[in-house]
């Protein structure tokens, strides 16, 4: 068992506890917020009903994003595509290290995770300094940037580095600031454009439906 601090052990506990708890409610109120507005019900009739509908595009629609074979921008650049699934994954087990540290260290006790995660995280690192180099070098990126983009880049990028410095489980100062980092996120996730992922599956889901009922959804062959 590592010995941590008063002052680490209120980051890797109560703090944590409190930033999800107020990031949960925001969520809810926000959810319930957008769920007020029903989406419009299609006015033409179903298209090939023998072949697909609302409920079968809206299921392909939602798992779209792991078939990077299906959408055209990634058949044309699949190291944007490879650079986008290094980047989330980054954030999942960053996420759910940050629950294993405190409540169940051994799933990260072997040295093998230790380094893949370490990897990763470095990984997801230099993805994020070529998302902001291409962000700020490109004019068409940097016409719809807003302040907020730059920011959440940049701190994402140290929060993925103290991720790796983390991961080992050992050393205080790191592990303070990689949790100060993470209840950071949780309560400013909530007020940036990060939060996109929690609309993306209703979105996915009513286009998808939407297709699906017009007969164009799943394509066909895919």
């Amino acid at each position: 068992m590592v010995s941590t601090s008063p002052l680490l052990h209120f980051a890797e506990n109560d703090l944590q506890l409190i930033a999800l708890s107020f990031m949960s409610i925001l969520y809810a109120l926000k959810i319930r917020w957008v769920l007020r507005f029903p989406a419009s019900t299609d006015r033409q009739p179903p298209a090939n009903p023998s072949l697909t509908d609302g409920a079968r595009g809206a299921r392909y629609s939602l798992l779209a994003v792991a078939m990077p074979w299906t959408i055209g921008s990634n058949r044309r650049h699949p190291l944007l595509y490879a650079q986008f699934v290094i980047f989330h994954l980054a954030v999942a087990l960053s996420i759910a290290m940050s629950f294993a540290i405190p409540y169940a260290p051994r799933w990260i006790a072997g040295s093998m995770v230790v380094v893949a995660l370490q990897v990763l995280f470095v990984a997801a690192a230099a993805v994020g300094i070529v998302r902001l180099i291409r962000r700020t070098a490109d004019p068409y990126l940097r016409a719809i940037s807003s302040p907020d983009d730059y920011f959440a880049l940049i701190m994402l990028i140290f929060w993925f580095l103290f991720a790796a410095l983390a991961a080992p489980n050992h050393g205080e100062t790191c592990r303070l600031i990689y949790f100060l980092l993470t209840a950071f996120f949780l309560v400013y996730v909530p007020f940036s454009k990060i939060s996109h992922y929690l609309y993306y599956p209703l979105a996915r889901w009513y286009l998808g439906r939407t297709l699906g009922h017009r007969g164009v959804y799943p394509l066909k062959g895919a």
